[in-house]
This record gives structure tokens, C-alpha cells and sequence, in this order.
């Protein structure tokens, strides 16, 4: 049923400001201002290659506000698009998922997804803008990798054979990675359970529960945005390099809206999403040539 990580939510106090922070790191544009009743929230779509990014503002008392109140700012929710949303609310109706359906798209009920809000909209084929390619991964952290995988599976249609096992020392995680479409796309939600509370993945979970963590985004071109972030003065980690140059790095939060961001470099991903062949392979190709 899923297709694309299609749009990301994230909450702030002043969503005037949060545009300017995301059109200097990642290149976007403003689409769109209007609101999101269900949610309660002024909402400000951004471009940013082909995905959205949606920056909500609390109008009244509602999910928003009870998030900023708590958080300040931060990951709120997610969106991803299906062909067919009628198709898709059948779906979730057959797995008893309530949703509420405004404007073509389905907002689901928070306690259907661990602590992951999720809206779906119908799929559009959109010309890319800016600095990324788009988002591909949502990372939801979660008490029990296996019954959200299950779960998920279900109430969302996916094909657990194309999911790919995933686990970190250095993060202090295992899980599965719920790839939508392989190997044509890297599309999915990382499912994390900790291993290690100590790290930061567990010490946010231990604060928040089960909850969205980051997103991951992909580019041609990783340094591009490591020096966009070097102008702002941001923080960042340059985590992996290789041949090719720069492959990955870390967005902290206090450089963006209270939200840890990965950004990898095109098929890089692949490394650790069951096809390593295919990153190596894309990263030979663009070594620069002896």
C-alpha cells in the first residue's frame, strides 16, 4: 500500500522562522500556507527536493500545541502516499485503524502506530527543488521491533519478505528496516528497539517513549550540504567518507528545529539496507578518476 516517505511533520512555536531554517539547509521552497484542522495548526508546506516538508504552528489548543508545550519543537508526524487512498482507507478499516479524512487525505489515529502520527495522501510525481533528492526514512522507536513490524505489515499492506534486518553497536539499536519498494527505492520506516539505553537513541526514548526520532533524507551531493550548514554556523557530524568523498553526516537538532536529521549520499543507504554490492558500486563511480 505505501509508496513514498512523502512528506515530514515537525512542530515549532514560529513557523516564519522555521522556513528560514529550512530553505538555508536544505534548499526548499514555500508551497503553500494554510491549516491542518485535525491537528490544530497552521501549516507552512516546504519543497525540498521532491518531498514536503510541513512546519505546524499551534492554532488553539490541540495535538500541536500539547507537543510544543512540552517539546518546544520538533518531529511531529509523518506522511506517506499511496496510489489510492480509497483503496488505502479500506485497508485501514479492515485492520480497525480509525482515521479522520479531510481534504483527500487520511489522518490516522495516534494509537494505531507506536507513537508514530502518521497522515497518507494520494501519490504525485513532483519536480525536485533544492539541495536533496528527497526524504526516504522515518525511524520509529519502539519497545518491541517484531510486533510493530507485524503490525505495520498488516495495517499498512507491506510485504515483510522485502524488509531488511538492521542492528547498530554503535547506536545501540536493532530492528528491521520496512523497505516499501526494493530494490527500485529506499522508501521505508526504520523500526528501532534499543539495545543500549546509555546511547542517544535509548535516552531519548527513555524520555519520550515510543516516538519518531529522525528522519534521513538522500542527496547527490553531501558536502553541499555540510557547507550550507558551515555558512549558518550549524552543528554537525561528518560521520562516513570514502572514496568518493563525504557519504553521510548528521544534522544535530539545535541546527534544525529540534530534529536530528541523517543525510547520505545517493545509493549509499544501500550499505546498510541489504544491498552493500550496489553502495560500493555507486561510490566507485564517482571517485574521481587517477
Amino acid at each position: 500500500m505505501l509508496k513514498r516517505v512523502d512528506r515530514i511533520q515537525i512542530a515549532v512555536p514560529d513557523s516564519a522562522s522555521a522556513e528560514r531554517t529550512v530553505a538555508d539547509v536544505f534548499g526548499a521552497e514555500l508551497v503553500r500556507r494554510d491549516t491542518a484542522t485535525p491537528i490544530r495548526a497552521k501549516r507552512s508546506t516546504m519543497q525540498a527536493g521532491t518531498s514536503l516538508i510541513e512546519l505546524l504552528e499551534p492554532d488553539g489548543a490541540g495535538p500541536v500545541q500539547d507537543f510544543v508545550s512540552k517539546w518546544e519543537s520538533g518531529l511531529f508526524g509523518v506522511g506517506f502516499s499511496v496510489d489510492d487512498t480509497d483503496a488505502a482507507a479500506h485497508q485501514l478499516e479492515k485492520s480497525d485503524v480509525r482515521f479522520e479524512q479531510v481534504n483527500g487525505q487520511l489522518y490516522l489515529d495516534p494509537g494505531a502506530t507506536l507513537g508514530m502520527r502518521t497522515v497518507i495522501g494520494t501519490r504525485h510525481e513532483r519536480a525536485p527543488v533544492g539541495a536533496i533528492k528527497w526524504v526516504y526514512e522515518v525511524i520509529n522507536v519502539i519497545g518491541d521491533w517484531r510486533s510493530a513490524a507485524d503490525r505495520y505489515a498488516r495495517i499498512f499492506a507491506l510485504d515483510a519478505s522485502k524488509f531488511s534486518p538492521i542492528e547498530s553497536k554503535d547506536f545501540g539499536y536493532t530492528g528491521t528496516l520496512t523497505l516499501f519498494d526494493p530494490p527500485e527505492r529506499l522508501d521505508r520506516i526504520e523500526i528501532a528497539q534499543i539495545t543500549d539505553p546509555n546511547l542517544a537513541m535509548g535516552r531519548f526514548q527513555k524520555r519520550r517513549g515510543d516516538s519518531l526520532y529522525m528522519f534521513f533524507v538522500e542527496t547527490d551531493d553531501v558536502s553541499a550540504i555540510e557547507n550550507r550548514l558551515k555558512a549558518r554556523g550549524a552543528r554537525f557530524a561528518a560521520h562516513r567518507r570514502d572514496e568518493a568523498g563525504l557519504a553521510e553526516l548528521f544534522i544535530h537538532p539545535s541546527a534544525f528545529l529540534g530534529v536530528l536529521i541523517g543525510v547520505s549520499r545517493t545509493e549509499h543507504a544501500w550499505t546498510w539496507s541489504g544491498d552493500p554490492e550496489r553502495a560500493r558500486r555507486a561510490a566507485m563511480q564517482r571517485a574521481p578518476k587517477r
